[in-house]
């Protein structure tokens, strides 16, 4: 039986401080003058990967710090509170390392994690397709053996930071000899392949990472891009999927933190009717503390299913994962929503920085898969009730 804990270790503790420190020290201000001027959070990055901080999930004999999940979800969300959320970190570490780390040949871990570790290798993920969202039933992406080669075609849409990364970890399907039928398997893609093109989707929010569509025209890749086992089935998949899920739910906590501070310092300070402080008011105090106890409802639901990831349990994993996005994703929204009220007009001027967060803090309700899709899991999977979809 496994035990969790309602108090972090010290390790995690300290972590943390580290984190807040270094984030803190670039903080809203330089992230937004990175995407206004076009500009990308490079320093930071690397700043965070020679620290160790990138790399904390991933085993030590890579490159990593040997620690899980738990670690690197609390890494992002402390960013995010400082003001400097890298989206990347759900990307890169979490997901593509925790496959390669899980999945791939001792060669391919000892090319690839060392590079995710430190910052100076940035892999890019692709499974979402226009057609199919995220059911990786319905990906059309092809990848076919020729001689001691894969040939891939298809395309991605919505894919994070392609334009920094080096590599992309494509979600792609390949026919069973055995069947006929079509199963997923996991490609690393060179961005420089020949064949492979991108084209970047203008967003609404303003952000450093870039999202892009991606066209592969029979990619040619070596045998070795193959991550894992080609018949190891959806299994592979979910050990990068379960990360994605659990660092997704630890961003929205740090984005709903980070603009709950800025609210309850402007509610501390701002006065309107004599010197009595607009915090003073329940008006102002109720839906603040009501943000508050949400957001620890919250990371609650992420720190116990990375406690289930890190000590193996898929399954229940899953549940939690998914969960703890839903809640994250809805803090977020409520968070940055309570705190542009609460700053009245101000609240939607450039100098806060707060308009920009209500966007941004919608993604957490719908990528990388929507709060609908959580609730039909759920209901499936935890409830037993019948698949509705």
């Amino acid at each position: 039986m496994m035990t969790i804990n309602f108090t972090e270790p010290e390790e995690r503790v300290a972590l943390r401080e580290a984190v807040k420190k270094l984030a803190g020290k670039y903080g809203r201000e330089y992230v937004e003058k990175q995407a206004r001027e076009g500009g990308k959070t490079t320093e930071l990055w690397m700043e965070m990967g020679k620290n160790g901080f990138l790399g904390v999930n991933l085993p030590e004999e890579y490159g990593g710090g040997g620690g899980g999940m738990a670690d690197l979800a609390a890494v992002l969300e402390e960013a995010a509170a400082a003001g400097a959320p890298l989206l990347m970190m759900v990307v890169s570490p979490a997901i593509c390392g925790s496959i390669i780390a899980r999945c791939g040949t001792e060669e391919q871990k000892q090319k690839w994690l060392p590079g995710i570790a430190d910052g100076s290798l940035l892999m890019a993920f692709g499974i979402t397709e226009a057609d199919a969202g995220s059911n990786a039933h319905q990906i059309t992406t092809t990848a076919t053996r020729d001689g001691d080669q894969w040939v891939l075609s298809g395309n991605k849409t919505f894919i994070s930071g392609v334009d920094e990364a080096q590599s992309v970890l494509i979600v792609a399907r390949t026919e069973d000899a055995r069947t006929g039928k079509l199963k997923p398997a996991l490609f690393v893609v060179p961005t420089d392949a020949e064949g492979f093109t991108k084209q970047p989707i203008e967003m609404a929010w303003s952000a450093p990472e870039k999202q892009f569509t991606l066209f592969l025209d029979e990619v040619r890749l070596p045998a070795d891009a193959l991550v894992g086992d080609e018949d190891g089935g959806l299994w592979q998949l979910f050990a990068g999927l379960n990360p994605e899920r659990i660092m997704g739910g630890a961003l929205s906590c740090g984005m709903a933190r980070y603009v709950l501070d800025v609210a309850v310092d402007y509610a501390k300070t701002r006065t309107v009717w004599k010197d009595t402080p607009i915090g003073a008011h329940q008006g102002i105090q109720h839906p603040l503390a009501k943000v508050k106890i949400e957001l620890e409802q919250a990371r609650m639901l992420w720190q116990k299913a990375a406690a289930l990831y890190d000590a193996g349990d898929d399954f229940t994993a899953g549940e939690y994962a998914n969960m703890a996005k839903y809640a994250g994703g809805e803090v977020s929204c409520n968070a940055a929503d309570v705190a542009v009220h609460t700053h009245g007009g101000n609240g939607l001027t450039v100098e806060y920085g707060l308009a920009n967060m209500l966007v941004a803090s919608r993604l957490g309700r719908i990528a990388p898969v929507s709060r609908e899709m959580i609730l039909n899991f759920v209901a499936m999977h935890t409830l037993g009730l019948p698949k509705s979809y």
